[in-house]
């Protein structure tokens, strides 16, 4: 059984801060916005998964029409992080 694990961050900066950090083995299996999240999927080289998100605040969150949050998937903007820590 494969392990999986999360590391949060709460602000944008430490969040990539911590992304930078990444061991060269492991590969980056995927980004993503979620509209409520942002999440980088990262697999060892034993293929255990590692998700690298941080939450948006509540107030930042899209909203349906009932007041609902409004999830989405779409690309992470990877090169905005990037630029955050430049």
């Amino acid at each position: 059984m494969k392990k999986r694990g999360r590391i949060s961050s709460p602000h944008r900066v430490e969040y990539v801060g911590k992304s930078r950090r990444i061991p060269a083995a492991a590969r980056v299996g995927g980004a993503a916005d979620h509209a409520v999240s942002e999440a980088i999927y990262l697999r060892d080289p034993d293929e255990n998964g590692v998700e690298l998100y941080r939450d948006r605040p509540e107030c930042e969150w899209p909203r349906a029409a009932d007041g609902s949050p409004a999830m989405y998937t779409a690309r992470l903007d990877v090169e905005a992080l990037v630029a955050l820590v430049r």
